[in-house]
């Protein structure tokens, strides 16, 4: 039974209350971890990937802190937030309010937009309920969440889907020839004969020679009685059934093949009537200084903060001043080069954080402990810059911030360093060091060792052995871009946060044949996908375990029949609390080892199933030492993925290593194009080696790898750069530079340029 000492009072008084302290931590990897972290001080975690970093101050600190202030609520207000449980740790002494700032991913609300996350829109309706002329309403008739708001075609989504006949249909064939492409209805399936059979049609005739009233009724006929043979039947027409069969259900609950189905048919075109506006006719009419909400909303935020700063009217300016000062943070954070209007869930992981952290900074709360996940992903060393100086004004108000981070310009702002390890897994979980920036370099660790490590240009940099052409692109922010890319190489494209490089490679590379996309977006599966299951490494396991034992293989996938039935294989059950969240306990009749006991004894050279799943990569690579298995296996370890457990839920992986992931299964594949966003997240400085080994093996593997990268590294060790900018949104979208590295730091001109020169130098 675990032990908590958690008064804080006596226990603490004779070391101050100057120092957060920690003692015998033991969530996830950590083996019983005890230091002190210094208050009002800006703290950065370092270690490998899999080191404990995350465990010791997301799931120790900051849960604990969130913890004892739910507990301050009463048992009513309790009943409406998620039960929080205790984390493994004997005592934490001298906690503060802790406030996370990650990089979760807003959610794919499409009603939540920049403007709504960070109030700014709330002001902006305010401002033009107050002095817009002509006078419309309250603020509510300026928001598109509202009745009196919205545009009534589209409910305020500024979209409405429409249904792509094309993928429903071939025009060119007849019914009896296999026209229609709407999975369950080929020829001679019941939905295919109600239709070519319903007398309405002429089943040899092609579809594009259709009437218009034939091709009317066929696509959109309500439910209309039809005799087909001796029966009666109903009828209705195929976008009328597609609609009821297909879209009307909830896309997650539906077989793959039907969900990729209504991915290809339904798209989402500008609403009409509000030109993807989002708010009704009156709204849209009112202005301030010629501008309409809409028109501001659309505007890039450094714009937006100019035209603010030319309203002159006293009556709302306090509203004004509030409102520049949540624009200027979002400009002085780097995201200048945004909108209003842009959708929250299009927003990348660093830039949500970014956006996040708009609030606190404005905040009138000191004394809190602020909690940072690599607030530094998606940034150019330009903007690094910047993000240190935001991190450094929330500490001179007088906040903790521990920071979770890789990068070396962040490091080095610390007043205090905690360093993890000395590995992954079960071979980290320790401090390695505690101290200032100087004594780690003189630690002897793998992160003071790296601290000052540099990747040197390439001596001779590989030849393009062909071209991929670009031209006219027009994406976003791009303006009219023609560029080759080269290929057989390792290229790096680059350039400041929002200078086009997404939209130039996502929006003109991705998509052609032969080339693979691994990005850092979520894996789809259930809380029952893991490693082992989604790479195929589980199938030779069961496999072999099938016939070492002379059984199924089947016995031994926790989604059949040899899973525990009181959990039905997940090694937790899940109970729902109505108003409460959801509670996951340990299985008492499996105690999380998801397999009956029969299956449980069936072993596999000393091991069972659960203790296979149970295994990191790397030990699992030790086990497994031939076949399939390991191939899988050795290129999860291959793309810095050893340390991660082949069932752990896919749910608790990075977006480093969701991509990393993906890579893995991938590299089987010759003779390609490899896209690869950002791979370098969540990398600790010693792997980023590890990292540029892979990229070599791929090229020289005769693929060629593309690569959207900050890290000056990576930019370092490609054969060519690509460099978009010079600045950010309408500032950026031109190809600045596309040449050799070296190239770039001899006679480029651009951000990157000059931070490039400054690394190698």
């Amino acid at each position: 039974m675990r032990h908590y000492d958690l008064r804080g009072s006596d226990h603490a008084a004779a070391d101050g209350h100057d120092l957060i302290q920690v003692r015998g931590a033991r969530e996830n990897n950590l083996t019983g971890v005890s230091l002190d972290l210094p208050k009002r001080r800006l703290t950065v975690f370092t270690g490998v990937s899999g080191s404990g970093k995350s465990s010791l101050v997301f799931d120790t600190i900051a849960a604990e802190s969130r913890r004892l202030i739910n507990e301050t609520y009463t048992a009513f207000v309790q009943n409406f937030m998620p039960s929080l449980n205790r984390p493994d740790v004997d005592a934490l002494h001298n906690l503060s309010a802790a406030i996370i700032v990650d990089q979760e991913r807003m959610g794919v609300n499409a009603r939540s937009t920049v403007g709504t996350a960070t109030d700014a829109h709330t002001m902006l309706r305010i401002m033009f309920s107050r002095i817009g002329v002509p006078h419309v309403g309250p603020p509510f008739a300026f928001s598109f969440n509202r009745a009196e708001g919205m545009c009534p075609a589209c409910e305020g989504l500024g979209k409405v889907s429409d249904i792509d006949i094309d993928e429903l249909v071939d025009r060119d064939r007849s019914l009896n020839d296999g026209a229609i492409k709407v999975p369950g209805f080929a020829v001679d399936t019941w939905y295919w004969q109600l239709m070519a059979r319903s007398g309405l049609f002429d089943p040899d005739l092609k579809l594009k020679d259709y009437t218009p009233d034939q091709w009317e009724d066929f696509l959109h006929k309500p439910a209309t009685k039809v005799k087909v043979g001796s029966n009666n039947l109903t009828f209705e027409g195929l976008v009328t059934k597609v609609r009821r069969l297909y879209l009307a259900k909830d896309r997650d609950s539906m077989q793959s093949q039907a969900r990729a189905f209504a991915d290809r048919a339904v798209k989402l075109t500008g609403c009409p009537a509000c030109g993807g506006t989002r708010l009704n006719e009156a709204a849209r009419s009112a202005t301030i200084n010629g501008r309409s909400i809409t028109e501001c909303s659309a505007m890039q935020i450094n714009d937006l903060a100019a035209f603010v700063r030319g309203i002159e009217n006293a009556s709302v300016g306090p509203l004004l001043a509030t409102l520049l000062e949540t624009l200027d943070s979002l400009v002085e954070i780097g995201l200048g080069y945004l909108s209003l209007d842009r959708e929250s869930g299009t927003l990348s992981g660093g830039e949500a954080q970014r956006v996040r952290m708009v609030r606190h900074l404005t905040s009138s709360l000191t004394d809190v402990t602020y909690v940072f996940d690599e607030p530094t992903a998606g940034l150019h060393p330009h903007d690094i810059q910047r993000m240190n100086g935001l991190l450094l004004r929330l500490r001179d108000k007088g906040n903790t911030v521990l920071v979770v981070e890789h990068k070396p310009e962040t490091i080095a702002i610390a007043d205090h360093v905690v360093d993890l390890g000395p590995g992954a897994g079960t071979a980290g979980g320790r401090i390695c060091y505690a101290g200032d920036l100087d004594g780690l370099r003189a630690s002897g660790t793998l992160t003071g060792r790296y601290l000052d490590h540099r990747v040197s240009l390439r001596e001779k940099a590989r030849r393009p052995t062909g071209w991929l052409s670009i031209e006219g692109a027009t994406s976003h922010n791009l303006r009219d871009v023609s560029v080759e890319v080269p290929l057989g190489v390792l290229t790096v494209v680059t350039g400041v946060a929002g200078s086009g490089k997404s939209s130039l490679i996502h929006g003109y590379v991705a998509g052609r044949d032969g080339v693979i996309v691994a990005d850092q977006s979520a894996i789809r599966g259930s809380r029952r996908s893991n490693p082992a299951t989604y790479t195929g490494v589980l199938d030779p396991i069961r496999t072999a375990f099938a016939k070492a034992n002379g059984v199924k293989p089947g016995l031994f996938s926790a989604n059949s029949e040899g899973a525990c039935p009181g959990c039905k294989g997940i090694g937790l059950v899940y109970t729902d609390l109505a108003m409460m969240a959801e509670v996951a306990s340990v299985c008492e009749e499996c105690e999380a080892r998801r397999f009956t006991p029969k299956v449980l004894n069936y072993r596999l050279r000393g091991k069972n199933i659960s203790e296979v799943l149970g295994m990191s990569v790397a030990e699992a690579g030790e086990f497994f030492t031939t076949g399939q298995a390991k191939t899988i296996l050795d290129r999860l370890s291959a793309v810095g993925l050893g340390y991660v457990g082949l069932g752990q839920p896919l749910t608790t992986l990075s977006g480093g290593e969701r991509q990393r992931l993906k890579l893995a299964i991938n590299m089987a594949k010759s003779g390609t194009t490899y896209v690869l966003d950002e791979p370098t997240t969540g990398l600790h400085l010693a792997d980023v080696d590890q990292l540029l080994e892979l990229l070599d093996r791929l090229v020289d593997d005769g693929n060629t790898v593309i690569v959207i990268e900050h890290h000056q590294a990576v930019m370092a060790h490609a054969d060519w750069i690509i460099d978009l900018g010079p600045g950010a949104g309408h500032d950026g979208g031109q190809v600045v530079f596309s040449g050799p590295a070296a190239d770039l730091v001899e006679t480029g001109t651009s951000l990157t340029a000059e931070h490039l020169r400054r690394y190698v130098g």
